[in-house]
C-alpha cells in the first residue's frame, strides 16, 4: 500500500474512533452506524472495511479508552495530592463508564478472557489505577485493606446510580467525594478532609 493510502487509512479510522464516541456517548451501544460515517465525513463502506461489525468497533473503542485511562493514571502518579490524584482519575472513569453500558455479551466475554487484546487493554488499566491507589494508601487518604478492584467497581456502581438520579450532574463528583473521605485511614492522617467533603451529621 502507497505511504499515502496507508496515512489515508489510518486517519480514516481514527475520525471513525472520533464520531463513534461521540454518537455512542449520544445515544448509546445501538448508535446508527451510518450516522457514524457521515459524522466522521466517510462513506459506510469505508467504516466497514476498517470495523466490519459494530462489535469490532464497539471494541476498538473500549481499547482506546482503556489505554487513555492508563496513560491518565501514569500522568497523574506525579501530582503532590495522591488522595485528589486518585479521586480525579475514578471520576474520570465513572464519567467514561456511562458511555458503554448495553454493551454485547460477546464483548463482555473478552473482558474476562485473559487471552483477548480487550483483557489485557483493560488489565493495564486496572494496574496503573491501582499505583494510584498505592500512593493513596501510603499518605493515609485510603485503608491499606482497599484494592484497586474495589475502588474501580464503587466508582462505577455510583456512576450507574447517578445516571437512574434526577439529581444534579455533579452527583457522581459529589458520591465520589464523600466515598474518599469514607475510605480514609483516619489512625494516620485527616487528608481526607482536603479531598472530600465530610458528610454531615443530619444528613
Amino acid at each position: 500500500m502507497p505511504q499515502t493510502s496507508r496515512v489515508n487509512a489510518r486517519n480514516n479510522r481514527e475520525l471513525l474512533l472520533d464520531a463513534a464516541r461521540e454518537a455512542v456517548a449520544e445515544h448509546g451501544t445501538d448508535a446508527s452506524l451510518r450516522d457514524i460515517a457521515r459524522r466522521a465525513g466517510v462513506g459506510i463502506g469505508t467504516l466497514y472495511r476498517h470495523f466490519p461489525t459494530r462489535e469490532v468497533l464497539l471494541e476498538a473503542l473500549l481499547n482506546a479508552n482503556f489505554e487513555a485511562l492508563r496513560a491518565r493514571a501514569q500522568s497523574l502518579l506525579s501530582s503532590p495530592e495522591p488522595g485528589d490524584a486518585l479521586l480525579t482519575w475514578l471520576a474520570e472513569l465513572a464519567a467514561g463508564s456511562a458511555t458503554y453500558q448495553g454493551l454485547p455479551e460477546s464483548i463482555m466475554n473478552a473482558l474476562a478472557d485473559e487471552e483477548s487484546g480487550l483483557h489485557v487493554s483493560c488489565a493495564q488499566m486496572r494496574s496503573a489505577g491501582g499505583r494510584l491507589l498505592e500512593r493513596a494508601q501510603q499518605t493515609g487518604a485510603v485503608r491499606s485493606d482497599v484494592t484497586v478492584s474495589e475502588v474501580i467497581s464503587l466508582a462505577l456502581g455510583l456512576a450507574w446510580a447517578a445516571e437512574r438520579s434526577v439529581e444534579p450532574t455533579d452527583l457522581v463528583a459529589r458520591l465520589l467525594s464523600t466515598a474518599m473521605y469514607g475510605l480514609a485511614d483516619r489512625g494516620r492522617c485527616d487528608c481526607a478532609r482536603d479531598t472530600a467533603t465530610e458528610p454531615s451529621p443530619t444528613a
